[in-house]
């Protein structure tokens, strides 16, 4: 199994930060315009969509308020056979560090997701900090 971790530094507090990515039926709008261009929410689970037309749908496993923790899992892939996925936002002097890990197989869709994953959080930086 693939892991794959990305962190972003953003100049934002984390209660910020946090009430975006815990709004993850709008992830489309307050993390990821442009990366992400929809995102259907259905109970307990989100359909996002690609700006290259990819669309995922990710079944929401956990949100955690105390440790500012989302966790969710891609199912229904014909990329993923597996896909575990988590955000969490910690204190980072002034600011916040978003940590984005993913457990993914098979192994070698590691590359085309932690590309994925090096535009989610160009998006973060810039629509957090804009």
């Amino acid at each position: 199994m693939a892991a794959v971790t990305k962190s972003v530094d953003v100049a934002v507090a984390p209660a910020q930060v946090w009430d975006a990515v815990r709004d993850w039926g709008r992830v489309h709008q307050r993390l990821c315009p442009g990366v992400l261009t929809d995102c259907q929410v259905e109970e307990g689970a989100r359909t996002v969509t690609f700006a290259g037309g990819l669309v995922a749908r990710e079944l929401i496993v956990a949100v955690d308020d105390e440790t500012r923790r989302l966790v969710w899992s891609v199912v229904g892939s014909q990329l993923l056979s597996h896909h575990n996925g988590a955000m969490q936002v910690l204190d980072e002097g002034s600011g916040s560090r978003i940590v984005w890990t993913a457990d993914i197989l098979p192994h070698d869709a590691a590359e085309r997701v932690a590309g994925f994953m090096d535009l989610g959080c160009a998006a973060m930086k810039t629509t957090l900090e804009g």
